[in-house]
Formats: structure tokens, sequence, C-alpha cells
């Protein structure tokens, strides 16, 4: 049987499959650099895996307390030196990407402190962990101020703006590396790392703190290469490679690890305890074949931008930008396209392809949001999905896919629902 039939089979129109391979003709040279960066990156998590002596013994289930878990501090330490830090906390007992963000705040902030977020706002969940939607609990409410300074017109960093709102009182500096529901650019952590650098400049004691979801493994450094006291992330998305059912990380300097311990468990216990509850084989093995994954997610994501690029809409990163992170942001302009593009990826997913997506009242978010998530973990943004708030300018955040080729699949799934509907016209 030909590709182009299969294709047909699962309901994209030739005409549709035609646009797509033609759009994929001129993606060679990309792709070749995705998988190069993919290749090293292997490299380096083998080697880590190694130089742990990662055993069949670390892959035991632990209840109760999980005492002497030797599976869980053998992770830890594959994450560490993977990621060039000192210490890092890898548990799932962290239920989210937001969960890790509050415990690295919350561990590392006192009352009276100051946060500073030298990107703009941040992701949409962060605003009640900080307090800039009231909520229990909220940094605000246990005495935490917060600021921000607004990135340039030009999406780059306003470092006078930065330098003026840093003051005595600013412990942390948070900086989100991924665009988040926004549709500006991503950081590379190399330009994390000049910001990091700029700001320590300013105030040489200042905790820089990088929300690392969405980008690990997409380069072949990470922020804690350029400077970074910690950064954090979700096993679900990237670093979990699919396998994760649940966890998150934070990676850094053995205080600020030490501190975030404290946190999830309990003073006084710290790393020591945390069942892994039979968790540790998914992880470990997840996060192997993380940087494969992620390159498949990559091309996914290129693919995407040159897709919708040549339908007429702006996309964020636009086709030919490199790359920092795996969600390709599109500005569809209506809600009808939202919803008909929110439709073809979930009609492509492996897990509910029946379903309709429909907009809800999501917890952690100020508008209805709509998402196509046929996932075998709930909520992984590292297989294929895409989401948004039903609001202005009306954008959908497309990432993930376990292979290229299912990634591929739902991209034209996406076009064909949109094609169906009359509210595109193929070129």
């Amino acid at each position: 049987m030909e590709i182009q039939q299969i294709y047909e089979q699962l309901g994209i129109d030739p005409a549709v499959y035609a646009f797509g391979e033609d759009v994929l003709s001129g993606l060679t040279a990309r792709f070749q650099a995705i998988d190069r960066t993919a290749e090293y990156n292997q490299a380096k998590v083998l080697d880590a895996m190694r130089r742990s002596r990662v055993s069949a013994q670390c892959f035991a289930q632990t209840t109760g307390y999980g005492y002497n878990d030797l599976g869980r501090d053998v992770l830890e330490r594959v994450y560490a030196d993977t990621f060039h830090t000192e210490a890092a906390l890898v548990r799932p007992q962290i239920t989210c990407g937001t969960h890790a963000l509050a415990i690295a705040l919350s561990a590392n902030l006192r009352p009276g402190d100051e946060l500073l977020s030298p990107v703009g706002a941040p992701y949409d969940t962060l605003e009640e962990v900080i307090g800039i939607r009231p909520s229990k609990c909220s940094l605000a409410e246990y005495g935490v101020s917060y600021r921000q300074v607004e990135l340039l017109p030009d999406g780059t960093f306003d470092y006078d703006g930065i330098a003026a709102a840093i003051g005595d009182r600013t412990r942390l500096i948070t900086i989100q590396r991924s665009k988040g529901y926004a549709t500006r650019p991503s950081f590379s952590p190399a330009q994390i790392g000049e910001l990091i650098a700029f700001c320590k400049t300013v105030k040489a004691d200042v905790i820089c703190m990088v929300d690392n979801c969405y980008g690990e493994f997409v380069d072949t450094v990470e922020p804690s290469d350029f400077g970074a006291d910690m950064i954090v992330g979700s096993l679900i998305k990237n670093p979990g490679g699919g396998l994760a059912a649940v966890g998150g990380y934070i990676c850094g300097t053995a205080a600020c690890v030490e501190n975030c311990a404290y946190r999830l468990s309990a003073p006084g216990l710290g790393q020591e305890v945390g069942a892994n509850l039979g968790q540790l084989p998914a992880m470990f093995q997840g996060f192997f074949l993380a940087p494969t994954v992620v390159a498949g997610a990559l091309k996914g994501a290129v693919f995407a931008a040159n897709v919708f690029e040549r339908l007429g809409f702006a996309c964020v990163p636009n086709g030919a930008e490199p790359r920092n992170d795996i969600i390709q942001a599109v500005t569809l302009g209506s809600p009808e396209r939202m919803l008909a593009f929110c439709l073809g990826i979930q009609s492509a997913a492996p897990v509910d392809s029946f379903a309709t997506p429909v907009p809800w009242a999501m917890p952690g978010y100020d508008a209805e949001v709509v998402m196509a998530a046929g996932a075998f973990v709930q909520g992984s943004s590292i297989e294929l999905s895409a989401d948004g708030p039903m609001r202005e300018p009306y954008a959908v955040y497309f990432q993930g896919g376990l292979t290229w080729y299912h990634a591929k699949t739902g991209i034209l799934m996406a076009v064909q629902k949109l094609f169906e509907k009359g509210l595109v016209t193929l070129p």
C-alpha cells in the first residue's frame, strides 16, 4: 500500500497530503540539524547513566517512608550529572510543572523578600502561585512581593528596566524559558545566560531560577550551563520521554535543592523520604529516550510552522527561526479555527480520537481553555497536543508527538479539519 493511501484511510484528503509533502521537501537540512542535537544529547544522557552506575537494583519498588531508596538517589544523580548541577530533586510526588515551580519559589523565598520576573508576565498557572491573582497560600499571602519588567517591543530584555527593578529585597529572579500562552519569543540557554550574568552584576547574591518546561534537550546545553541556580520542569513534558506517568524535577545548587526537598517533604526530612511506588523504571527509561522523543516533537513544530505560514497564519517562532522549545504558536484569528485545529489534533490521537474538544474553565486560568490531547499519560505535553485560551488573538499552542510521524499526522489532520470547514484555502 502506498503511504498516501494510509493517510487517506485516516481521512486526509490527497490535496492536503500533497501540500504537506511539498512543505516537507524543503526541511531536510533542518531535520538533519535536529538529529545531530539528539545524537549529542543521547550520548550525554548515556554517559550520565554509566557514571552513576545505574543497575537493575535501581528499579526496585519502595513504599512507605522510602528510606534508603537506591534507585531514587541514583536517578537524582543522573539528572544532576546530565544538567551539570550540584544536586537534583526528582520525585513522583511532584505532581506537575506548576507544583515544581511553586516548591522552588516557596522554598527559597522568605517573608519580606521580593520576586522579580524580567521577562514579563509568567505563565497563567503561576499567577495564583505568586498572588497576582489572589489565591489561598500564595506567595503574596506569606509576605513575598512581586514585580515584573516587560520585554521590549522586539521581544528582547529591557536591561535598563531590570537594573532599576532589582533592589535590596530582590531575593529571586524567575525566568520563563518558553513562551507559555503568549506570542513572544522563547529564549535560548545562551540568551538566558546573558540575562543571568547581567542580573548577578547588579546583585551578586540573587537567586536565578529558570522555568525550563518544554525546553529540555532542544539544545545541547541547558540554562544550568549558563549560571542558573535552579532549573525546574515536569516529567510529563520533555524529560519524561512520554513514559514517566507523573513527576517533576528541580536541579541546581546544593543549597537551593536542599531547601526544595525540605519544602516538598518536611523540615528535618528533606530528600531522605519519598517512596518511588514503582515509578522508577519509567522515569529512568523515559529520561533515556527523551533526546529522541524531543527530536520528533521538534520536527513536528518546524513542520507546523512552515505549513501554517504557507496557509497565511502568523507563527511564533516562524518557519525559519531557531527553536528554543517544542511549542509552536499559531495565531488562527478566530474561535472557529481554533476549535477546528484542535479537533484535527484530537482526531489524530491514539487515545480518545473520537472525542470533540470543547472549551472549559480549567483551574488556574482566567479564560476558558480548549485542549486537544489523546494521550497515554493524562495531560502529557510531550505527547501530541494542542491547546489555547479562548481569547484574542485566538492563538493555538501545538506541541509534542512521541514520534515525528505522529506529529506529522496530527498537523495534516489539523489542516484537514480546517480545509473541510472552508476555514483555509490550500495554496
